[in-house]
């Protein structure tokens, strides 16, 4: 689908002539001050509406309304909870509620407007940026392979931000920021999307060489040979079961000279059936997100493609297919990594660390400031932490914090895990240098673990997306399916580290 395309306007709310009108507003028991001037010309229907109960303001909670005057044909209320714990990210889901329910409603316009008093101490540029990304997240859908239906729904074109004069110029900059990183968004829930017969690791590759090719990135692809001439055994173990090709993916954006660079690694398995470990049958087909760290670490470049910053950023993406054969890589092997450690392979369904340890050790020769990896890694992860959270562990606690922190500005939230001394006892062989399996107690850390085992000289976290990469089911604000998470996150973390 394509993206709507976003303006600023400063008509006051009264006198707006649109024909869906989306109000944010905080939980209350009358009509806010700003909005009095608008349910005086929609002949009070804002105030019958919160006066008879029909609307309160809990999150999520939405009222479709028709104004008795005035110029706007229809009016959406959108909750945003307690006034007290509104934030961005409040700001965002109202976004995306609103947008989700005008595609339904067939509204090709959409004008967006928070009320003053339900923003707290969110800024006008984070409003701006925060409606922007949440319009694009709420109005996508995801519908190319299907038949064309014989009464389509209209895509919604076009969105108002509506904002005060005086705070047009800062909305305005925050809703560049937010468009952008909506791109990024969308671009990478397409790739997620993408069927395993279609998203095959040269595919990946070509959508990494459209990105270099639109923004000047400098683009490394290395193909089987030039994989096992670089010594990656790891992913070439992965990748041995499968008549699709690897590929190794480097992005390179040089925006501040020559600064240790932020590196991105996405992991990029395109579908995982276990391999000789074979899956259970049931759910395997949602095994064609297991290559969504790397659409999250494409979605990014699509960002900072667009908004340019003066930071020193590289995506890594290790992509290969995981697959049963005569060739496949069988439990009990012993390989060699980039890194020159020996793995035994106990589980061929604990692919995804395999790979990633070669990216790991391959970033080395950037020297880098911060290495940060998503990955669809365990199973584990959504014992542990559901579908709310992002698994996170790593060497560096600045780092770590860092991380955290931009997951709270980009509504990505992440929760710590430890990488005691004690999980790495569990990884031990009896034949090799590490075992890449340490069965089902502390998943999640003990896959964290494998992968430190491979990072030598820089600050690094490990995110596990596994709980938070897609849905199963559809919520009031976004699509059933691939939610793009790390985008927004990987974004929020360059651009503060760049100064935007």
């Amino acid at each position: 689908m394509s993206k709507p395309a976003i303006e600023v306007v400063t008509t006051p709310l009264a006198a707006l002539d649109t024909p869906l009108l989306a109000l944010a507003i905080a939980e209350g028991t009358g009509v806010p001050a700003s909005l009095a001037a608008l349910d005086q010309a929609g002949g009070g229907v804002l105030g019958r509406a919160i006066a008879s109960g029909d609307f309160s303001g809990k999150r999520d909670e939405t009222s479709l309304l028709y104004p008795a005057g005035g110029k706007t044909q229809r009016i959406l209320l959108v909750g945003m909870g307690k006034p007290a714990e509104v934030t961005r990210t409040s700001i965002r889901r109202a976004a995306a509620v609103a947008a989700k329910r005008a595609r339904a409603l067939g509204a090709k316009q959409l004008s967006v407007g928070v009320a003053a008093e339900a923003r707290k101490a969110t800024t006008a540029v984070e409003i701006g940026q925060a409606v922007a990304e949440g319009v694009g997240q709420g109005a996508w859908a995801f519908t190319e392979l299907k038949a064309a239906s014989e009464k389509p729904k209209p895509e919604v074109e076009t969105v108002a931000i509506v904002c005060e004069a005086r705070e047009s110029k800062d909305v305005a900059a925050g809703q560049r920021i937010g468009e952008a990183i909506g791109a990024g968004h969308q671009l990478a829930r397409y790739l997620q999307m993408q069927p395993g017969n279609v998203c095959t690791p040269a595919y990946l590759a070509n959508q990494a060489k459209r990105l270099a090719d639109a923004y000047g990135f400098r683009l490394t692809v290395l193909d089987r040979a030039q994989i096992q001439a670089e010594g990656m055994g790891a992913l070439l173990a992965v990748a041995q079961g499968s008549a699709q090709e690897p590929r190794f993916i480097v992005l390179e954006h040089r925006g501040a000279g020559e600064a240790a660079p932020v590196v991105l690694i996405g992991k990029g398995v395109t579908f995982d059936s276990g391999g000789i470990s074979i899956k259970p049958a049931q759910n395997m087909e949602e095994m064609k997100f297991d290559m969504s760290g790397a659409a999250a670490v494409l979605g990014t470049f699509e960002v900072v493609g667009r908004l340019n910053p003066k930071l020193n950023v590289i995506g890594v993406i290790p992509a290969t297919e995981n697959l049963p054969s005569g060739t496949a890589v069988k439990p009990g092997d012993v390989i060699k990594s980039h890194f020159g450690k020996t793995i035994e392979i106990i589980n061929t369904d604990a692919e995804g660390r395999l790979i990633l340890c070669d990216a790991l050790s391959y970033v080395r020769r950037f020297k880098p400031a911060a290495v940060v990896d998503a990955a669809t890694l365990t199973g584990a992860v959504v014992v542990a932490l559901g579908h709310a959270a992002t698994g996170m562990m790593g060497t560096d606690e600045s780092l770590l914090a860092e991380v955290r922190e931009a997951g709270e500005r980009a509504g990505e939230r992440c929760w710590p895990l430890p990488l005691w001394d004690e999980y790495r006892d569990l990884l031990k062989s009896d034949i090799a240098d590490v075992k890449n399996s340490a069965g089902r107690g502390a998943g999640t850390i003990t896959g964290g673990w494998f992968l430190r085992e491979f990072v030598d000289g820089y600050p690094w976290v490990h995110l596990d997306i596994a709980g938070t990469a897609y849905t199963e089911s559809e919520t009031p604000y976004q699509a059933k399916g691939p939610t793009a998470v790390g985008v927004r996150l990987f974004s929020e973390l360059v651009l503060k580290r760049a100064g935007a």
